[in-house]
């Protein structure tokens, strides 16, 4: 039975992330400095703000959600830095130059058929960032889709395969599990997650881009999807 809505998880499902260096997302960001009382270097900025992320991100191993947002204004204002936009532009202008990012293969193909199809969509992904900024990268990247919502764990303090983060999915859609699918590169987080919240599973095993927390072992005890491509899906839902 074809589902009546699609939701997808973000990292290495719709876009790619790689190659990481906050320190060049910190150079970006101290290019908007406009107060500096003590000259800090950026260097000493990025030194805190991982001190403080490092003590907390434990939590991220039981199931809890970190937010970038708050540790990154706990760092300014420590140091009395001001800057020439708000702080909620300053993060996207941090996250934008801390990594490559692009679109996964066909993607754009598969967002362009649900869309011909009805079939309604959207997002719940594992992500420190700010739902806004996380919208605005997707809206940016995929200006042809049509996320109903786009849900950030960072701003619901809890991680999936956590079933409420399935649940509050299902409840912005007001459908039964049944009539979704959700699709994901992570086995544990994504399919065993929508799995254990009565959605079904498809699993997104891209070889051209692996995610960091992807695993390799394949669940036997449950019915889901496995595909390597976009294209795949879409000859299945036609």
């Amino acid at each position: 039975m074809k589902p009546k809505m699609i939701i997808f998880d973000y990292g290495h499902t719709l876009i790619y992330e790689r190659n990481f260096d906050f320190q060049k997302g910190y150079r970006k960001v101290f290019e908007h400095v406009v107060k500096n009382p003590d000259n800090i270097t950026c260097d000493k900025m990025q030194e805190l703000a991982e001190g403080i992320f490092n003590r907390v991100d434990v939590c991220r191993k039981h199931g809890f959600e970190i937010h970038e947002f708050p540790i990154f204004r706990a760092t300014a204002e420590y140091f009395g830095l001001e800057f020439s936009e708000p702080i909620e532009i300053i993060e996207r202008i941090h996250w934008d130059h801390s990594s490559e990012h692009g679109v996964m293969p066909n993607v754009e193909a598969l967002i362009d058929f649900l869309n011909e199809q009805g079939i309604r969509t959207g997002v719940v992904s594992n992500i420190g960032w700010s739902g806004g900024a996380l919208k605005a990268r997707l809206d940016a990247m995929l200006p042809n889709n049509r996320f109903e919502f786009v849900i950030a764990s960072s701003e619901y303090a809890i991680r999936k395969p956590d079933p409420i983060l399935f649940q509050i999915a299902l409840r912005k859609a007001g459908l039964e599990p049944s009539k979704v699918w959700f699709c994901g590169d992570n086995i544990m987080a994504d399919v065993e997650g929508a799995h254990r919240s009565g959605i079904f599973p498809v699993y997104y095993d891209c070889a051209a881009e692996k995610g960091p927390n992807a695993r390799a072992e394949l669940p036997e005890d449950f019915e889901y999807l496995h595909i390597h491509d976009w294209s795949e899906l879409i000859n299945i839902l036609k």
